[in-house]
């Protein structure tokens, strides 16, 4: 597969968008002309700067409004088109992406795009370069990529073919199987995007929230199959046009684009094993099967150590080689907790182990997926856990089934074994697992972070959500697998109190159990303190369920909160925010499977306003 994307993806100059693109590991670039018509290098620098990094400038684009016009429009339309080919020259480049018309078309004949086409596609040959023609969505009188297609096959020269973009032909709702039946040598380019299902008008949609394959709603393995069936080999692109991903970091986002990619290829290649689209073929995901750990960071080692200790666990042990690091264990729950010395900084979510029958073979798939391995010296008798850095810079462990399958390969480095893990007895091991993670990141990087999670570990995303906050909406979404779940939650940016949000909106584990109650009374009479949770609340939850007053009242004086499906309960509580962390305690009755995202505003609320009086000072 010949990778590419399209420097429209990413933000900088035009050499810096170059210079992310080699360094991710893309093979070429479309040149999107605003980017060249900006840039203060020549057409020669360009080529001779994608010369030195490896990369092929594949498409240039776009060219408008060339069809559908009277003879004396089309004319000084050829005339532009000829200054483009002597640009592309240049360039060194020898494709350009020619739109259906929307602006000026004004003949609604197939006879006379057709000449038009052939006219344009001989003006090509003159020049060595080669058409690609695309129907654009909202194109006035061509806008399905069949229609397009069908007046190439009636141009038939060989200087002019078509050009295949999802989004144009999922945004529609268009089938793609058709494209399973096109002649390959027709089909001259392929570009690829994905897209969240929204409700407004395809052209702003397009214009400002494509994704890339995988962080959006559309259907891209289908289409992807249909592509390869064809026979076609060309160029893989990608077209995103996301103004949160021209403001994100340049780099990063074509590691995630390239990543994107790859995962895309790895699900077609084993539903069209005999295309001639040479696709990478990815290791098997492991399946996890369950947390091993999660890794806390704190300047505030006494705060984090007190709340462990007051939900029930107890400190297994200090590192053989790094005593900052502190194991502290509740039956199979396994939480490491790294002091940085009494800087007072904030405590966050720093790593995470997964359970895998093969570690090995599910670190190469990460690093496979554009993952960066973590650069450890592992000591003698310590284990190898093969860490790479999720997007965030947190670091993502791949562990081995262990004792009994339950992990813990590496608890000996603190002094204790895997055996003696559930010593402590029935009452005071109330914990008994980790429900999920709850990650958040910035509104720009959530899909980013989602796509990583999922692809390496071959977790399925759930439908999004998005849940009110006294500062504005959070985008939440699960991704999960029979035994692991993550939540990725990205706060709203777009005002004063949106960004204050967004900067300290915490991370958290939550924890599951057989007895909330026990667990709850229990952390009270250590003296751990819960987030408040308003009567108001309480006042509505009796009125949307049918609970009887005392219970009400128990819940009530634990802070706890329920929420209930038509299959379960879920009853939770959380801890006070613990700089950019918190902790839940949940249980789950029945086969309720949600998150107790019905609290959520609740909690939002609750933990802004600690949040903003632990920050500013300012009153709750």
């Amino acid at each position: 597969m010949h990778s590419s994307i399209a420097t429209v993806c990413l933000s900088g100059t035009l050499a810096e968008k170059l210079r992310a693109a080699a360094d991710a590991g893309f093979e070429g670039v479309e040149i999107f002309e605003q980017d060249l018509v900006v840039s203060p290098h020549s057409p020669e620098q360009i080529r001779d700067r994608a010369a030195e990094l490896g990369l092929s400038l594949d498409l240039y684009q776009p060219f408008r409004d060339l069809l559908s016009v009277e003879e004396d429009v089309f004319q000084d339309n050829l005339r532009r088109l000829e200054s483009k080919f002597q640009l592309m020259q240049r360039l060194g480049m020898d494709q350009i992406l020619v739109c259906s018309n929307v602006a000026t078309a004004t003949v609604d004949d197939d006879a006379v795009r057709v000449d038009q086409l052939r006219s344009a596609g001989e003006l090509a040959a003159r020049y060595g370069c080669y058409i690609s023609y695309e129907a654009l969505a909202w194109g006035k009188y061509v806008n399905t990529y069949q229609h397009a297609y069908d007046i190439v096959v009636q141009v038939d020269h060989p200087n002019v073919g078509t050009c295949l973009d999802s989004f144009h032909i999922l945004s529609r709702g268009d089938d793609p199987t058709a494209i399973a039946d096109m002649d390959p040598d027709k089909i001259f380019f392929l570009q690829l995007a994905d897209a969240p299902a929204m409700e407004m008008g395809i052209l702003p949609w397009s214009r400002h929230h494509r994704v890339f394959p995988g962080e959006g709603d559309f259907d891209l393995n289908y289409f992807m199959q249909q592509v390869a069936r064809s026979g076609y080999d060309g160029p893989v692109s990608l077209e995103i046009f996301n103004d949160e991903f021209r403001e994100a970091d340049v780099a990063r986002t074509a590691i995630d684009g390239l990543r994107s990619l790859i995962w895309l290829a790895d699900k077609t290649t084993g539903r069209v094993p005999q295309s001639p689209l040479v696709l990478p073929k990815l290791a098997d995901a492991q399946t996890p099967q369950g947390f091993d750990f999660v890794e806390l960071r704190t300047g505030r080692l006494g705060e984090v150590t007190k709340a462990l200790h007051q939900l029930g666990f107890r400190l297994g042990g200090y590192h053989q080689s790094k005593p900052e690091f502190q194991a502290w264990v509740q039956g199979d729950v396994r939480i490491i907790v790294e002091d940085e010395g009494s800087t007072g900084g904030a405590t966050s979510l720093t790593g995470l182990g997964v359970i895998v029958e093969d570690a090995t073979a599910a670190a190469e798939r990460a690093m496979s997926l554009q993952a960066t391995a973590v650069p450890r010296i592992t000591g003698e008798g310590e284990e190898d856990l093969h860490p790479v850095y999720t997007p965030s810079g947190s670091e993502l462990y791949f562990c081995g089934p262990g004792h009994e399958g339950r992990g813990s390969t590496w608890v000996p480095e603190f002094g204790f074994e895997p055996e003696e893990i559930s010593s402590t007895d029935s009452t005071s091991a109330l914990i008994n697992s980790v429900h999920h993670i709850a990650l958040a990141q910035p509104r720009h990087t959530a899909a980013e972070t989602r796509l990583f999670y999922s692809s390496v570990l071959g977790l399925e995303p759930a439908a999004p959500e998005f849940i009110p906050s006294p500062a504005g909406l959070v985008h939440k979404q699960a991704i999960e697998g029979q035994k692991v779940r993550f939540t990725v939650s990205a706060a709203p940016e777009g005002s004063e109190q949106g960004g204050f949000f967004a900067e300290h909106y915490p991370e958290h584990i939550t924890f599951g159990c057989d007895d909330v109650f026990a667990v709850a009374k229990r952390a009270v009479k250590r003296g751990l303190k819960m987030l408040p949770i308003p009567e108001n609340y309480y006042d509505d939850l009796a009125a949307r369920f049918d609970l009887k007053p005392a219970f009400i009242a128990q819940i009530k004086e634990l802070n706890i909160c329920y929420d209930r499906s038509e299959h379960g309960e879920y009853l939770h509580f959380y801890t006070a925010p613990l700089g950019n962390t918190f902790f839940e305690v949940a249980q789950v009755r029945g086969g309720y499977t949600g998150f107790g995202w019905a609290d959520e505003p609740i909690r939002l609320a609750a933990q802004y306003r600690a949040l903003r009086d632990d920050v500013r000072g300012i009153p709750r």
